[in-house]
């Protein structure tokens, strides 16, 4: 009889009554919905699902598939390691921690992305530069809060909206607030289609909105191998800490333009950024258990998220409003493009290119929008250089 009762109490049922479970019903509850977003509204589904079921998989009773202690105090505990004591997401979580899985996917995305659109219309670099504004507008405001410099860089890097490099700045500076941070930058990566619009038609006119820009002048194979080398050096020297994750984003980008990796582009474009999407997501979601996310300060973040991305937005629009000024007739930048210097790529890009042919059914935006998208990931990533710089 002893053997059943003892048994009974290892049950997850049982521990479901102990003092504090109902943080982790709650936060069950939130992974089961960030599954419905994910599946049914089609919400980031690469990253959110499995952020959602590390969720689930963490706050279940007695699992211990992932324990916070091992990595308190931004450390890990080596000696739990070696005894055995660990759990599945604990070794997953390692990717994370050391900044493994964050550069991979950058290698993949650079393996995707064209900088052609970049190269052929050097101004853009300005508008993804203007993008980035947000995320120290957002660190200041995250400061008044109260929040030490170090959360503040982490939550103000969400206004990126890059995924990976936020989960990249957050495991180095304040690692307690990834659970929070990853779910509302991949959350409003997602609502890009939604947050974006009503700021850019509210600060354009009706006539703005209708500029058409010239065709872009086509890039030589040659400017696009060597824009990767040249961004590479000038980066790694003018931002050292950047390197990792401009170094990887441009490894990737030569290894599809070169033309003679062919392979091995396909292979990161593919087979490893899926491979590395499924363990970063399970090992972010891990870290979101209820004694750590359900409090007033992740409220705080999903808040300044919002401000973040907002400000992001409309500093892209009114720095394109404000080159106009010094701009000929013909060749004026339609001020929708400046939305795209955040870098949720090449969905930014979309929603410009959409706005736009709201009111020129005939206006075609994307490859224009296409310049500051790619520019704001450069960008994103050498705002997450100095953040790291300043506070690490």
């Amino acid at each position: 009889m002893s053997d059943i009762i003892g048994f009974l109490k290892d049950t997850g049922f049982y521990l479901l009554f102990e003092d504090g479970a109902w943080k982790n019903l709650i936060m069950i509850g939130v992974a089961c919905l960030l599954c419905y977003l994910a599946i049914s509204k089609k919400f980031e589904p690469l990253l959110l699902l499995p952020i959602a079921i590390g969720m689930l998989l963490t706050n279940l009773p007695g699992a211990g598939i992932f324990h916070e202690e091992i990595f308190a105090g931004g450390h890990v505990d080596w000696s739990a390691f070696g005894s055995g004591d660990v759990g599945l997401l604990d070794v997953l979580y390692l990717g994370v921690k050391l900044g493994i899985y964050p550069c991979i996917i950058f290698i993949g995305i650079g393996a995707m992305t064209d900088f052609g659109p970049l190269i052929s219309n050097p101004k853009s670099l300005i508008l993804g530069a203007a993008a980035q504004v947000g995320i120290f507008i957002t660190f200041l405001v995250a400061r008044l809060l109260g929040f030490s410099g170090d959360a503040a860089a982490s939550i103000g890097i969400i206004g990126g909206a890059d995924g990976p490099t936020a989960i990249f700045v957050t495991t180095k500076l304040a690692p307690w607030l990834l659970g929070a941070i990853a779910v509302a930058a991949y959350s409003y990566m997602a609502l890009v289609p939604v947050i974006q619009p009503p700021i850019m038609k509210a600060l354009t006119t009706k006539k703005e909105r209708m500029i058409r820009m010239d065709s872009l002048k086509p890039v030589s194979k040659l400017q696009k191998i060597l824009f990767p080398i040249i961004t590479t050096i000038f980066v790694a020297l003018l931002v050292p800490s950047a390197t990792p994750l401009i170094g990887a984003l441009m490894f990737g980008n030569l290894l599809k333009e070169c033309g003679v990796t062919e392979r091995l582009s396909k292979t990161v474009q593919n087979e490893l950024l899926n491979i590395v999407t499924v363990f970063l997501g399970l090992s972010v979601g891990a870290t979101a258990t209820g004694k750590t996310f359900l409090d007033i300060e992740t409220i705080k973040i999903i808040v300044l998220g919002v401000i973040a991305f907002a400000c992001a937005t409309a500093i892209g629009v009114l720095i394109a409003k404000f080159m106009n000024l010094f701009l000929p007739e013909g060749k004026k930048i339609n001020p929708l493009i400046g939305s795209a210097g955040v870098s949720a790529v090449p969905m930014a890009a979309r929603v410009s290119q959409k706005v736009g042919q709201q009111d020129d059914p005939r206006n075609f935006l994307l490859m224009h929008a296409m310049g500051p998208n790619v520019a704001g990931v450069i960008g994103s990533a050498i705002a997450a250089g100095v953040l790291i710089a300043l506070f690490a």
